[in-house]
């Protein structure tokens, strides 16, 4: 019986047109300016003396310079106060507009409102605040000659670790709403009729139900808080004019500074940022994963 020769079968290469890429150049291009290219500054940088000489020492001070580790302690305790705030009053703020039941139209004004107020920050932001609860604000003169409550008599002081935390709430709970209410509305209408039809209550579907599912949702978030507020300069700066010593002031102090001069050290501080933004946003990403495979 005659064999019949098998003929190599041969691999056609696909050639890839170039044309398809152009369309991601001005990413990559953007990536590399504004991204990597910094980045790669900010590690060289970090490890150069004041007189231009290679070093270790701007390294070593930021787990051995309290000034600088008190820094890093005050931004991530502002960073946290104000993710946990913001994240529970951004949540219960959507839950009222998506399955709470209230009127659409106000659905409507509060996204409105939290994509403009989440982006409201820096110096505006400082200013607006000082103007309304600052020792001469509007609302500071209101309850002072109208309803005789001192403010700043009781304790209150919007210059001090509980007024900047009261100023980043402004832009935290809206950045909240934003992420938390897509999220909501992704809740599955039949999981909750099958929890009634087994006898659930309304509090143990949310327990039980809802609040699992949405947990690393919720985390998420906070987490994305956490970077929002870690990285603030601007607003802390031109509330307080650099008296809270957060980790962007000693940054700014040191690289631009006529006292605490040296942009090393303060490039080292900024590398250290970037490694807790970096576990944030790492973080963050595993957790929408996981929220993402349910609400599918």
């Amino acid at each position: 019986m005659a064999q019949t020769a098998v003929k190599p079968v041969k691999l056609v290469s696909v050639p890839t047109n170039w044309k398809t890429w152009l369309g991601v150049v001005p990413f990559f291009l953007f990536a590399v300016l504004f991204l990597f290219l910094p980045s790669l500054r900010l590690f060289t940088a970090s490890f150069t003396s004041p007189e231009g000489t290679f070093t270790f020492d701007n390294i070593i001070q930021l787990v051995s310079a309290p000034f600088i580790v008190n820094a890093y302690k005050l931004s991530i305790q502002i960073s946290a106060v104000t993710a946990l705030g913001g994240g529970i009053l951004g949540f219960l703020m959507a839950y009222s507009v998506t399955v709470g039941g209230l009127p659409k139209p106000l659905r409507s004004a509060l996204i409105t409102f939290s994509g403009v107020a989440s982006n409201f920050a820096g110096v505006p932001l400082a200013f607006a605040f000082v103007a309304t609860l600052g020792r001469q604000g509007f609302i500071t003169h209101i309850l002072r000659d109208y309803f005789g409550l001192s403010i700043y008599d009781a304790g209150f002081n919007l210059y001090s670790f509980a007024g900047l935390s009261l100023v980043y709430m402004y832009f935290q709970f809206p950045l909240m709403v934003l992420i938390m209410a897509p999220a909501l509305d992704g809740l599955k209408r039949e999981w909750r009729e099958a929890a009634e039809n087994l006898g659930a209550s309304t509090t143990q579907y949310w327990l039980k139900v809802a609040l699992p599912v949405l947990l690393p949702s919720i985390l998420g978030a906070m987490i994305l808080l956490f970077g929002n507020a870690f990285g603030a300069y601007a607003t802390a700066y031109a509330l307080t004019g650099g008296r809270i010593g957060i980790v962007t002031i000693q940054i700014g102090a040191q690289i631009r500074g006529d006292v605490l001069y040296n942009p090393g050290l303060g490039y080292a501080m900024a590398i250290g940022m970037v490694v807790i933004m970096a576990i944030s946003l790492a973080g963050y990403s595993w957790l929408q994963a996981k929220t993402e495979r349910w609400l599918k």
